[in-house]
């Protein structure tokens, strides 16, 4: 890896100081290794990218997707949560390793394309003989050549057990248990350095049983991996977690072990104020997945309040068959939006949508040391937005073009001090060739309800 001078560009460096200046970002292989104001210092073996009229940031973390749902796009667009899933699941129920790679290459590569180094991937269907699918969207992340954090979902309870996934996707909770800890054993990588880190992650509370997710959380702790989950997504949810369990779904989770920095739950719509209390004092995550929740009408999370009780708070695009353009950069946008409109004008800053897509999901995953800011010694994953376009001309705050303008071209984008973007253009795969594979793979999945 050769080392990069980004020169000139105004630097949002999200450090402890939150420090802003025109200057320079130098990554040494894989780290940062000076960022300031002014030029930078002078290297022989050096490649410069002159960033005048650009914005640097780091890049981006998505903290909630399904990256295999690529392939199974534009379906019932008007449902509720559950007329959703009761209409993909049967769907969902036919991918194959083939299949999910397919889609995760063509998330991935979005991803990438709009600001996205750091992505953590729930992944939960599982039928039978359909190979490893697991190792299909970690081969896909490891040529795109993205940060991978792989969440191993899981579900134990079918229809007939009174849940919503066919029988066909669930699995029995000690095959889960042993599967889990065996994708830790073969692909966990708990290095600072770490391309690839393990998640646990059971599916949701009207899809696992209770003994499933204590277990998974013992487990977790057990090999210091973070946990994941969906919960407090609708009212629905919540209704059902009452009439089963006589209490919430955030009390349900809490009582199985599911609260504290090692936590991190997709959506956390309908929480009351008590709980949100409780999630800031346990340092318990939420990823925000603002274009989904609206899509599927669910609601807008209070993304404001949980950040004033001290709760992590990251973005998620969540997965592309309930938010079709797959962009993280629209998160930001639509984070901001929201939180206003539920809250008023000064519910969220420009500034804090950017810290929710860089350090606070880098706090969710615990990477927060080496990613999420600009500061010497970090790693070096780096967005270089090139503002010299018409849709940004005259506006004098780089930061506010970013979030509520039109989503630039990303001049640069560094994974690891790779670049994987450049010029608007994907590096390591050809866009083209990725779109073909995905219309063709979805066709053959959903040929019948089309």
């Amino acid at each position: 890896m050769a080392r990069i001078v980004i020169e000139g560009a105004h630097v949002a460096t999200l450090d402890p100081a939150r420090r802003e200046f025109v200057g320079h970002v130098v990554a040494d292989g894989n780290r940062l290794v000076a960022v300031g104001p002014g030029p930078a210092p002078a290297y022989d073996d050096a490649r410069v990218l002159d960033g005048r009229g650009c914005l640097v940031t780091p890049g981006f973390v998505n903290t909630h997707h399904h990256l295999y749902q690529w392939v199974t796009r534009g379906l019932a667009v008007d449902s509720t949560l559950f007329g959703w899933l009761t209409t993909l699941y049967p769907v969902w129920a036919r991918i194959t390793e083939e299949s999910v790679y397919v889609a995760a290459q063509a998330s991935l590569a979005q991803l990438a394309l709009t600001g996205c180094t750091t992505a953590a991937d729930h992944h939960y269907v599982f039928p039978r003989g359909g190979g490893d699918l697991l190792a299909a969207e970690i081969t896909a992340a490891q040529e795109i050549g993205l940060r991978f954090h792989p969440a191993r979902g899981s579900m134990d309870r079918g229809q007939k057990d009174g849940g919503l996934p066919p029988d066909s996707v669930v699995e029995d909770r000690d095959e889960i248990l042993a599967a889990t800890e065996a994708a830790i054993e073969r692909w966990h990588d708990p290095s600072p350095d770490s391309m690839l880190q393990l998640v646990v992650a059971p599916c949701s509370p009207f899809s696992v049983s209770g003994e499933l997710m204590r277990e998974s959380a013992e487990l977790a702790r057990r090999h210091g991996v973070h946990l994941h989950t969906h919960l407090a997504e609708t009212t629905d949810e919540t209704e059902w977690c009452r009439a089963t369990y006589g209490c919430t779904p955030l009390e349900y989770a809490d009582q199985l072990g599911w609260t504290g920095p090692d936590v991190w739950f997709a959506h956390g719509i309908h929480f009351d104020d008590a709980e949100i209390k409780h999630l800031g004092s346990t340092r318990t995550g939420v990823a925000h997945c603002p274009s989904s929740n609206a899509r599927l009408g669910a609601g807008i999370a209070r993304t404001a309040d949980l950040r004033a009780a001290g709760a992590p708070v990251g973005l998620g695009v969540d997965g592309t068959a309930s938010n079709e353009s797959g962009s993280l950069i629209e998160e930001l946008r639509h984070a901001l939006l929201f939180a206003r409109a539920r809250g008023g004008p000064q519910a969220l800053t420009v500034r804090a949508a950017l810290e929710m897509a860089t350090l606070d999901g880098a706090r969710i995953l615990g990477r927060a040391n080496d990613l999420g800011s600009l500061e010497p010694g970090k790693l070096a994953d780096v967005a270089v937005w090139n503002l010299n376009t018409l849709p940004h001309a005259g506006l004098p705050d780089p930061v506010a073009a970013l979030v509520l303008g039109s989503p630039p071209p990303l001049a640069l984008l560094l994974a690891n001090g790779r670049p994987v973007v450049e010029h608007d253009v994907l590096l390591t795969a050809d866009e083209a060739t990725l779109a073909s594979a995905a219309a063709r793979t979805q066709a053959l999945l959903t040929a019948d309800i089309r």
